[in-house]
């Protein structure tokens, strides 16, 4: 006959192994669904922006390094940081041929005065009805998810960012491109 103690410490620790093994998704999905592959060509989209001819695609970039951020709204608190410190270190990502492209489900008009109003110089794009957030597994319910993507020259994803902390995210990608980069050459 087993003890009580022993009981309750093999309860304990199959409760907790359950527990464990529920928290952990699969790799390839996070909140918003499946995520691209690394080292594949990255989903190819064409969005509304305020800037330029009125339309970017990520293949007008191609030769330029990418950094895509999906963030869930202009002119909240974390993601009024997030472009802040995107736009605070623009020379450092032009100094190493990195184009920012920001998307949200914000339509063109709302870009326009966020960008206005915090002196954005990078594009956001206006993915209102969500279907390239969805393709990128960041999408929930209405809003995009802060996941960010790094695209190479080539068009293939190399870096994603799932937990997003804004306020030292630039630094974060900026460090990562680096190494990349030094990959690369």
């Amino acid at each position: 006959m087993m003890s009580r103690r022993a009981f309750l410490t093999t309860l304990f620790t199959i409760c907790l192994a359950f527990l464990t093994w529920l928290n952990f998704p699969p790799t390839a999905n996070a909140l918003g669904g499946k995520q691209p592959p690394l080292n594949q060509s990255a989903p190819e989209f064409t969005l509304p922006t305020n800037t330029g001819d009125g339309e970017v695609s990520l293949s007008d970039y191609r030769g330029k390094w990418v950094v895509l951020y999906f963030y869930p709204k202009d002119f909240t608190s974390g993601c009024t940081l997030e472009a802040r410190r995107f736009q605070q270190d623009l020379q450092k990502y032009t100094d190493r041929n990195v184009q920012i492209l920001g998307v949200s489900a914000d339509d063109v008009e709302s870009h326009a005065e966020f960008c206005d109003s915090e002196g954005l110089k990078f594009p956001l794009l206006a993915d209102t009805d969500g279907e390239v957030s969805k393709t990128y597994g960041s999408w929930l319910g209405s809003v995009s998810l802060r996941h960010t993507y790094i695209i190479d020259p080539e068009g293939i994803l190399r870096e994603i960012y799932i937990g997003v902390r804004p306020a030292i995210h630039s630094t974060e990608v900026l460090a990562r491109l680096d190494e990349l980069q030094s990959e690369a050459s």
